[in-house]
């Protein structure tokens, strides 16, 4: 088996695995039509007493915002009883901080569909190559799982050392302004989603993401064990 052909099917998987990653974030995110998971966090969290609020408002409030993030809704406003008063839910400051996190996930999902295609644009690469697809796969997946979990790894170290650090170092990076540090007092979406929260929703994506790929690595162990076998029977 050429290496040029092992280099460009792991090249393939780290693509794939990069798309199923952000899958992992959309499904983590919206796999739940009711939003079950952010009522248990609200809960949790005491949301409600926080912005004196009933659950069935902070509800509609959260189907909204992100009904906006997916581009389902153009503008962030929620008229509302918050902190005793009629108001909307959301101020400027909300406004263009959320601006910048439709727009990223909006992005994300735009890098999943080209990850996808030069995944597929690769095996195409190797069938013209005429590389023995059936045998590479398997062992293209588990090398790409290996490179992309260590560095799944290390990043997911550091968060459980220091979640609030990276968290801020995580908005540096992908935020040009500081329009993410928002202030308890005046700001209710952070009342309404609190650190705790990302931290939990961060666990969330991860058991997603690794479900995902063991099920995947599931199935290539079995297709590799059937060419395993097949070989054997050939042989005898």
């Amino acid at each position: 088996m050429k290496k040029a052909h092992k280099i460009i099917a792991a090249a393939a998987m780290l693509f794939l695995i990069t798309a199923i990653l952000i899958t992992s974030f959309q499904f983590a995110a919206y796999g739940d039509p009711d939003y079950k998971f952010y009522e248990k966090e609200y809960a949790r969290y005491n949301v409600t007493e926080d912005l004196g609020m009933e659950m069935p408002e902070v509800m509609a409030v959260t189907k909204h915002m992100m009904a906006y993030l997916i581009g389902e809704e153009e503008e962030l406003s929620v008229i509302t009883d918050v902190d005793g008063e009629r108001q909307d839910f959301f101020n400027e400051q909300d406004r263009a901080h959320m601006a910048d996190v439709k727009n990223l996930f909006l992005g994300g999902l735009k890098v999943r569909t080209v990850c996808l295609v030069v995944f597929l644009l690769l095996l195409l690469l190797l069938a013209v190559m005429k590389a023995d697809l059936k045998r590479l796969i398997p062992g293209a997946y588990f090398a790409g799982l290996g490179l992309f979990l260590i560095i799944v790894l290390v990043l997911g170290l550091l968060f459980a050392s220091d979640f609030t650090k990276y968290f801020t170092i995580f908005h540096e990076i992908f935020f040009t302004n500081d329009l993410w540090l928002f202030d308890p007092a005046t700001d209710y979406m952070i009342r309404m989603l609190p650190e705790g929260f990302f931290s939990d929703m961060t666990f969330r994506i991860g058991l997603v993401f690794v479900g995902s790929l063991a099920v995947i690595g599931l199935l290539m162990g079995i297709w590799r064990f059937a060419m395993s076998k097949r070989a054997e029977n050939k042989n005898k």
